[in-house]
C-alpha cells in the first residue's frame, strides 16, 4: 500500500470543490498538511467546507470561481500565490454532464456550456498554473480529472465524451510542453464515483451507465487518495497519460482492493 505523501508547506488548488470528488480531495489533502484553496461557483458550499477544514486544524481558503471564465481562473491562481507564496498542485476537477440528451434533442447553449466548463476550464487552469509552477524550484503537479468516456461513444453523452477526449489530449500536450520545467501533468480516470453526477446519470435512464447499481460506484475518498498519490515520484510512469482506478495496477497503487 502506498504511503501517504507529506504535503506540509504545499499549496493545492481544487476546482469543483463544493461537493463530490472536489470536496473529498480538499479534505484529504488538508489532512496531509496541504494549504487547500477551494474553488467553485457555489460560494456558500466552499466557504462552509473551508471553515470545517480550519476548525479541524487544517489550512484552507475558498474563492468563488467560474472556471469557464479565464479572468476568474487567473484571479484564482494569482490570489492563491499571493496568500500562500506558491502553487504545488492544481486539481482540474470541475466538470458537468447534465443535461444529458441525444444529439438530435440537444440544446446548443446547454451543450456549449458544458464544453466551456469541461474543456476551457481545464485549459484556463493549465495556462495560468504552468508558468507559476515552472518558476518554482520545486515545480508542481497538475491533475486533470478524466473519464473512460474519453475513449467511448456513449449515447446521450456527446458533450461529455467529446470534452473528456479533449481533456485527455490537453493532458498529453501540457506534459510535452512543461515536463522539462518541472511541471508534472497527469490525467486521472476514476471510473464511476458515488457523486451527484451519478445521480444525474441514473435519472436520465440513457445508456448502460445509468443502470449501474449505486453500490458498484467507488467513493470520492478513493479518488482523493489517487490524487495524493500522483504528487509522488512513484506516479511518474503515468506522466502525460491517464492514471486509471479501473485497472488493477492503478487500484493497487492507491491501496484499493482489486
Amino acid at each position: 500500500m502506498t504511503t501517504c505523501p507529506d504535503l506540509n508547506n504545499k499549496t493545492a488548488v481544487i476546482t469543483g470543490a463544493s461537493r463530490g470528488i472536489g470536496e473529498a480531495t480538499a479534505r484529504h489533502l488538508a489532512s496531509l498538511g496541504a494549504h487547500v484553496v477551494l474553488a467553485a461557483r457555489s460560494a456558500d458550499a466552499i466557504n462552509r467546507i473551508a471553515a470545517e477544514i480550519l476548525d479541524a486544524g487544517g489550512k484552507a481558503h475558498a474563492l468563488a470561481t467560474d472556471v469557464a471564465d479565464d479572468n476568474a481562473v487567473a484571479k484564482l491562481i494569482a490570489t492563491t500565490v499571493d496568500a500562500t507564496g506558491r502553487l504545488d498542485l492544481l486539481v482540474n476537477n470541475a466538470g458537468l454532464i447534465d443535461p444529458i440528451f441525444r444529439i438530435a434533442d440537444s440544446d446548443p447553449t446547454a451543450w456549449g456550456n458544458i464544453i466551456d466548463v469541461n474543456i476551457k476550464g481545464v485549459y484556463h487552469g493549465l495556462r495560468h498554473a504552468m508558468p507559476v509552477m515552472a518558476g518554482q524550484d520545486s515545480g508542481g503537479t497538475i491533475v486533470n480529472i478524466s473519464s473512460g468516456a474519453a475513449n467511448s461513444a456513449l449515447e446521450g453523452w456527446s458533450h461529455y465524451c467529446a470534452s473528456k477526449a479533449a481533456v485527455q489530449r490537453l493532458t498529453g500536450v501540457a506534459h510535452k510542453e512543461a515536463h522539462g520545467s518541472g511541471v508534472r501533468v497527469f490525467g486521472l480516470s476514476p471510473g464511476t464515483v458515488a457523486t451527484e453526477m451519478q445521480r444525474q446519470i441514473r435519472a436520465s435512464g440513457i445508456n448502460p451507465v445509468s443502470q449501474i447499481p449505486w453500490e458498484s460506484h467507488i467513493t470520492p475518498d478513493w479518488v482523493a487518495k489517487a490524487i495524493a498519490f500522483l504528487t509522488t515520484p512513484d506516479a511518474d510512469k503515468w506522466l502525460g497519460t491517464d492514471f486509471s482506478l479501473k485497472v488493477e495496477e492503478g487500484r493497487a497503487a492507491v491501496g484499493m482492493a482489486s
